[in-house]
């Protein structure tokens, strides 16, 4: 009984973050310099980052007992993260009802950037946000993520595989 009565409170967590929340925390202006941002800086490496942010999880997720890992892993392959022209698709996963930043990696970027260094983003993310500082944390993990795709895999010309993935941010 006590498992059902945990995950009744944290279905009620997550349907009491809305929508409304999450413009609250992102509005139109901090999404367009995300966009920006994430534009520009492919400009500069072979690798796609997209930024997905949830307000909380579905319904069928949490009675699943899915955690936000699990999650953000879904959703890099729902939206096709996985199936860049030099695998190394890079998503920045945001979940507000539960306080949490996942990053997750396609295989080659994997292969040359250990654990420790997208853990250390996610950490300086959560600190921003602990903060209230959305938009600059968020702007600040972009550049970082960014950082890591041009030390690993640099621009070598024009992109010749174009842009794989959408540049503006996922709101769910």
């Amino acid at each position: 009984m006590d498992g059902f009565f945990s995950t009744l409170q944290r279905r009620i967590r997550h349907w009491r973050v809305g929508a409304e929340h999450g413009r609250t925390l992102f509005p139109q202006d901090a999404l367009d310099a995300f966009t920006d941002a994430i534009a520009q800086g492919e400009q500069t490496h072979r690798g796609e980052v997209r930024l997905i942010v949830e307000t909380g999880l579905p319904g069928h997720a949490i009675w699943a007992g899915h955690t936000v890992r699990e999650r953000a892993l879904a959703l890099f392959a729902e939206h096709g993260i996985w199936d860049t022209e030099d695998n190394c698709g890079v998503l920045l996963y945001v979940n507000l009802a539960e306080h949490k930043v996942e990053i997750v990696a396609d295989r080659a970027i994997n292969r040359v950037v250990p654990p420790d260094g997208w853990q250390a983003i996610c950490r300086e993310l959560t600190s921003g946000f602990a903060g209230g500082r959305y938009r600059d944390s968020t702007l600040a993990a972009i550049e970082a993520i960014h950082a890591l795709l041009r030390q690993h895999f640099p621009a070598t010309g024009p992109r010749a595989n174009g842009n794989e993935l959408p540049d503006a941010p996922l709101m769910l």
